[in-house]
């Protein structure tokens, strides 16, 4: 059981992996390789004091003293240089020494999935707009490394994934347009023929780390068809190989409520050199993948580095999420009232209580699109269950980020609310996430794609029923699986109903659908999780946790659960919030 929070000042310079036991539990269960776990203990434990100690710091600091664009020089020559303040920099030069971005071009083995997702929650928790621009070099990387031509793939995947700060170069994704957002099909940026390049022409309206040297960009060559389907996707340098800007102009910085740290700008591009991600034109110029046949599949190359966006984007608010109840559990260990200390007070300590159980359902469902692939029974059920979980883990781990950071403010009282203490930035960064990379309404549509189009939700109720055979022989989970085993018809019963019903009927349903499968899919791995700890150990308080969650998100409760004389938050406190083991049969009694 972890020490007392109240021995601790401050969530700054704490050794954030050491405080985090459900963090190494996810390892443990994922990594069943000693050698992957050990791999994963030398690298993701460094990182802990790393960010929780000077990242974290210099973050405060960032937070206060964002970007600025500078648009001339003194002789009056228009250069579009943007300035950052030194801690951003001496962030970003620890994180790239120490492989945040490289590690798996430098491990010299494969890294297993879990260790990087592992390392962006806990960046995260110091400071996603960091993680914003460092994510997308990781994203600009991989398109580089697998759609660039000969000419430029391996000097600019060095530069990518160097560990030396001096020679490394970042990424950037342009998508969205003015007229288009969401509608990535209304998009008017043009690609026109060069020879064995391309040149794009057209404005878009939000750059992220837009001082990046590598961007991919997503545009329409010319004579390809309206809509997405005539869409492809171009890796564009910021710079000419003279230094000379490549047809790249920033027209302003957005002024944003939060994630202040990361550039974004407004890009107009008169006409930069470009390449066409996974070229093979074989006819005459703007033919693609055949004559006539346009940027084929184009859009899809763009896609994989957006959903690979969209699962870093789940953990930024995982990340959020850990800081506020670290923030807020150490807060009310300090803080009294009335005579005690506010944690021991019920209301505070069900607040505390039920933060954890969210987040541990977040992670369990978050984690789990990292390990999809491999735990999978076939390579192409993996894919399914990784492509329907992933929209779903960034709807919920978004979304309770923003209640997470709200409740701890709430914890800290009129201090919450002030800047110079934690909470106020966690809080702004936070309502980012459910935007970045499509907003909800968005995901709960690419959820029902990938039903229709892919059949991915048969992968995930597969997971489940998984959960649930695992689960039978522990009568300590025995209520937690009768409300998973409920939910899973319930799903079943909207399945069917939705097939048939209209599509305006459908559309309408979308969000409640997508809560009913996030729900169903943390219920059953919470449940999962359960199973394993009890068969490993004998440990039942995520069993606790499981139960908890169900309760509270997979049970109607009578009057409001006022009837049903839950005593978790009241009973259960200390070895939920300081992950103390707890016995099954105390559990069951």
């Amino acid at each position: 059981m972890l020490p007392d929070y109240a021995t601790y000042d401050q969530a700054l310079g704490l050794d954030w992996y050491a405080v985090d036991p459900n963090l190494r539990f996810l390892l443990d269960r994922h990594l069943p390789d000693p050698a992957d776990r050990a791999f994963a203990e030398e690298h993701v434990g460094r990182f802990g004091t790393l960010v929780g100690g000077d990242v974290a710091r210099r973050a405060e600091i960032t937070d206060k003293h964002g970007p600025e664009l500078r648009r001339y020089d003194r002789w009056g020559v228009e250069v579009d240089e943007v300035a950052h303040h030194p801690a951003w920099t001496a962030n970003k030069s620890d994180l790239v020494r120490a492989g945040f971005v490289g590690l798996p071009w430098h491990a010299g083995r494969p890294v297993p999935a879990v260790v990087t997702a592992s390392l962006s929650y806990l960046v995260s928790q110091a400071e996603t707009a960091i993680y914003c621009g460092l994510g997308m070099t990781a994203g600009a990387a991989d398109i580089v490394e697998r759609y660039a031509p000969d000419s430029v793939r391996d000097d600019f995947l060095r530069r990518l994934t160097s560990l030396d700060p001096d020679e490394a170069w970042e990424g950037g994704m342009f998508l969205t347009e003015r007229q288009g957002g969401s509608d990535v099909g209304a998009n008017t940026t043009r690609a026109v023929p060069d020879g064995d390049e391309w040149r794009i022409f057209g404005d878009k309206h939000f750059c992220s780390n837009v001082d990046a040297e590598v961007f991919i960009v997503l545009a329409r060559p010319d004579g390809a068809s309206a809509g997405a389907g005539g869409l492809a996707t171009f890796i564009v340098p910021r710079v000419l190989p003279d230094g000379s800007p490549n047809g790249f102009r920033i027209k302003r910085l957005k002024p944003k409520l939060g994630t202040v740290g990361v550039p974004t700008a407004e890009v107009t591009l008169e006409g930069a050199r470009a390449w066409m991600a996974g070229d093979t034109r074989g006819g005459a110029p703007g033919q693609v993948d055949g004559p006539r046949e346009g940027p084929r599949r184009g859009i899809n190359k763009m896609m994989e580095m957006v959903n690979g966006s969209r699962f870093g984007v789940a953990l930024m608010g995982l990340g959020i999420h850990r800081r506020s109840f670290l923030e807020g559990a150490i807060y009310a260990a300090h803080r009294e009232q009335w005579g005690q200390r506010i944690d021991q007070y019920p209301l505070v300590r069900e607040t505390l209580v039920d933060l954890l159980v969210e987040l541990e359902g977040g992670m369990a469902l978050t984690f789990e699109c990292a390990v999809a692939t491999r735990a999978a029974s076939s390579e192409d059920d993996g894919r399914l269950l990784r492509r329907i979980l992933v929209p779903l883990a960034k709807i919920r781990a978004t979304r309770e980020a923003i209640g997470a950071a709200s409740q701890a403010l709430e914890i800290f009282g009129g201090n919450g609310y002030m800047e110079d203490w934690p909470m106020a930035r966690q809080l702004r960064d936070a309502q980012c996430h459910t935007i970045w990379e499509g907003t909800e309404n968005i995901l709960c549509l690419d959820v029902r794609r990938a039903m229709r189009n892919e059949g991915a939700h048969d992968a995930l109720l597969a997971r489940v029923e998984r959960a649930l055979d695992d689960a039978g022989p522990h009568r300590v989970l025995a209520p937690a699986a009768d409300a998973v085993a409920a939910t899973l018809k319930d799903a079943r019963e909207a399945i069917a109903h939705l097939e048939t019903a209209p599509t305006d009927v459908q559309l309408l349903h979308a969000r409640r659908f997508a809560y009913l499968l996030a729900d169903l899919a943390e219920g059953a791995l919470l449940l999962d999780e359960a199973s394993w700890s009890l068969a490993r150990d004998g440990d039942a308080r995520k069993a606790v946790v499981a139960r908890r969650f169900s309760n509270r998100r997979l049970v109607t409760s009578r009057v409001r659960g006022i009837l049903d004389d839950d005593r978790t938050a009241l009973d259960l406190f200390d070895p939920i919030v300081r992950y103390g083991q707890l016995d099954a049969a105390d559990v069951a009694a």
